[in-house]
């Protein structure tokens, strides 16, 4: 394997740099844009005749041919021995060894060269091409543009909110606001955040939509303005598809200035929520009957987490396909990984696997290989978690998962939430209440909470908090009437506060969706059969006309 001679950093300031003990740099423009225009080339080759007319364009072509001569000499020798391992050349053409540079940096960094100033028409109207559309240059570098954002998830930035009418002490109120919105949004596994710095600096460029999508990689960006009225803030709010330019939807939020400082308004959460809800929507509405190979890369895991918490067979079954083609396509994504092995999780506790041992391993295997891949990897470490909590039932290394997970990000939503389900199983109702209570604080912006209130109504039901269990379903099954562990809780829930009837029919409808559903087998399958909540719920279906089974 070729140790690493080179780094090179192509967006934001251009460097050019020995590996080790070499430490030079390349400080010329020139010389740096000749190893940029290599670099970004198919096998790292150009031609004399290109980079000449390139770089030197207007010279005559002898005064380009020993300019570009005269180059690559002053080159090596700031390089030293280096150079013969790094650039290879013949009378025709030269050649970057790739496998000897390490790329460093990403679009979010910055623009393609910013600050290299050539003249030449040539590279001119190239470097614009690239700045354009910078992820054209990731496959020619050899690295997925995943590998150089947060993998194969969508990126949203968002702006700084102007102010359109307010008190000179307002004037920095739409930044502020902007930054609180961004930390929300990046509590969510399955959209990426850029950070505010960069989305404000790309503002006080006043740079148009084309070039900040160019410069940050983004896939969509909320923008918009304020209005302070007394002690009433009013926020307009857009939400952009920055690929296309196409605006998703304006919405308008209101409330309490004290509650908006304070990050507790329920139109900043509501705000938050539209974002999540809208780029899962988007992906579903893009994978929509297309091929799986004509499926951008930011749609793949979010259709295939969306068509997983449909819970139709045909959906599922289908989710997987798109799981495996984002792994086939970023086999270094962890939370591919991660997320196929949450889909067998959800295919062995839903009643549509057919082989649970089998499924079981390779739920094991998948989450393992996100962990190969980044051991510090929070959604990694939760969803192992998930797999020893509800599939091997080993529940000491369950939550030593989601404490490591909690550690590296301690505002992970969704590791708070199992969390609180292992210590539900355990009997452990005042702990499990806090962290469920955490959990849903902390998750405006996930697209799919009706399975955050699903498991929280476990977590009441097990604490005997009948009505706020029942609560909780029912909000749950507006959003999904189709979760069959919120159903479960619904008919144990009113079967405890005296609802026969209710009960009753809600027995019924989870009989039509599960119709092998029997007591023996919810207390063979369930993690928590032999504790509170197990017996509890076994006690309510065999109430309620669940058969005992063999």
């Amino acid at each position: 394997m070729t140790s690493k001679q080179l780094e090179m950093s192509l967006f934001g300031a251009c460097v050019v740099r020995g590996v080790g003990p070499s430490g030079f740099e390349i400080t010329g423009a020139k010389h740096k844009a000749l190893f940029a225009l290599l670099a970004t080339a198919p096998l790292g080759r150009c031609t004399r005749a290109f980079l000449q007319e390139m770089l030197w364009g207007q010279a005559s072509f002898d005064g380009g041919r020993q300019s570009l001569r005269r180059a690559l000499s002053d080159i090596k020798k700031v390089m030293g021995p280096v150079f013969d391992s790094v650039i290879s050349a013949n009378n025709t053409e030269i050649r970057l060894n790739l496998a000897a540079i390490s790329f460093l940096g990403s679009p979010a960094q910055g623009e393609f060269l910013a600050g290299i100033q050539i003249h030449e028409a040539g590279f001119k109207a190239w470097i614009a091409e690239i700045r354009r559309d910078p992820s054209r240059v990731l496959p020619l570098l050899g690295v997925s543009q995943s590998a150089h954002g947060l993998s194969l998830l969508p990126m949203v930035s968002v702006l700084p909110f102007r102010l359109v009418l307010g008190d000179a002490q307002h004037a920095m109120l739409g930044d502020w606001l902007a930054e609180q919105i961004c930390r929300s949004l990046s509590r969510s596994n399955l959209v990426g955040v850029i950070s505010h710095l960069s989305a404000r600096a790309v503002t006080q460029d006043n740079a148009d939509l084309g070039v900040m999508q160019a410069r940050l990689d983004i896939d969509y960006c909320l923008s918009g303005s304020i209005r302070v009225l007394g002690t009433r803030l009013y926020l307009d709010a857009d939400l952009i598809d920055a690929r296309q330019g196409r605006i998703l939807w304006t919405r308008n939020f209101e409330g309490d200035m004290r509650d908006f400082l304070t990050g507790d308004s329920a139109a900043e959460h509501e705000l938050v929520a539209a974002v999540g809800r809208s780029v899962a929507n988007e992906a579903l509405q893009h994978a929509s009957n297309r091929a799986l190979s004509d499926i951008e890369d930011h749609h793949l895991i979010v259709a295939g987490v969306g068509l997983m918490h449909q819970l139709r067979l045909k959906s599922f079954a289908h989710a997987r396909e798109m799981l495996l083609e984002a792994i086939r396509r970023s086999p270094r994504s962890a939370e591919a990984h991660a997320w196929l092995g949450d889909w067998y999780v959800k295919s062995v506790f839903n009643g549509w696997s057919t082989d649970i041992a089998a499924d079981t391993q390779r739920a094991l295997d998948a989450t393992a290989k996100a962990l190969d891949i980044d051991p510090e990897n929070a959604l990694s470490l939760m969803m192992d978690g998930v797999v020893h909590t509800t599939l091997t039932k080993h529940m000491d290394t369950a939550e030593d998962r989601f404490d490591t997970a909690l550690k590296y990000n301690p505002n992970e939503a969704m590791s708070h939430l199992q969390k609180g389900i292992l210590h539900t199983f355990r009997d452990e109702t005042d702990l499990a209440l806090q962290l469920v209570g955490r959990a849903r604080a902390l998750s405006p912006a996930d697209p799919y909470h009706y399975f955050y209130d699903s498991l929280s109504a476990s977590a009441h039901l097990a604490a005997g908090n009948f009505q706020t269990a029942v609560d909780l379903c029912e909000a749950s099954m507006r959003a999904n009437p189709r979760h069959h562990s919120t159903l479960r809780a619904y008919v144990a829930a009113l079967h405890n506060l005296g609802r026969s009837e209710d009960a009753q029919a809600a027995a019924q409808s989870l009989q039509r969706d599960q119709p092998h559903l029997t007591i023996r087998s919810y207390q063979t399958d369930h993690p928590a059969s032999d504790r509170r909540l197990g017996t509890m719920v076994a006690e309510a279906l065999r109430a309620t006309g669940i058969p005992e089974g063999v």
